[in-house]
């Protein structure tokens, strides 16, 4: 089970602590990674406004329609 978990820095305090503790009883050990909230990853930051969404979304249905152009790499160097 993955959770994630969006919190005020002030609001971690030992009931929070106490709450993951509760949840995750039974797995016995967690993984904690943190990050500042404004440090999105890059499909997060790609799908923030809904100009990006739609442009992704319209890019996807062309490939997937076959509207594309093949490069071969090599050919870039």
């Amino acid at each position: 089970m993955q959770t994630v978990i969006r919190i005020k820095v002030s609001d971690i305090d030992e009931a929070f602590i106490k709450s993951i503790k509760s949840l995750f009883k039974k797995s016995g050990e967690v993984e904690i990674a943190i990050q500042p909230a404004d440090d999105k990853d890059e499909t997060s930051y790609l799908l923030s406004t809904e100009a990006n969404r739609k442009a992704l979304d319209k890019s996807l249905k062309e490939a997937k329609a076959g509207k594309y152009i093949k490069v071969n790499l090599d050919n870039l160097k």
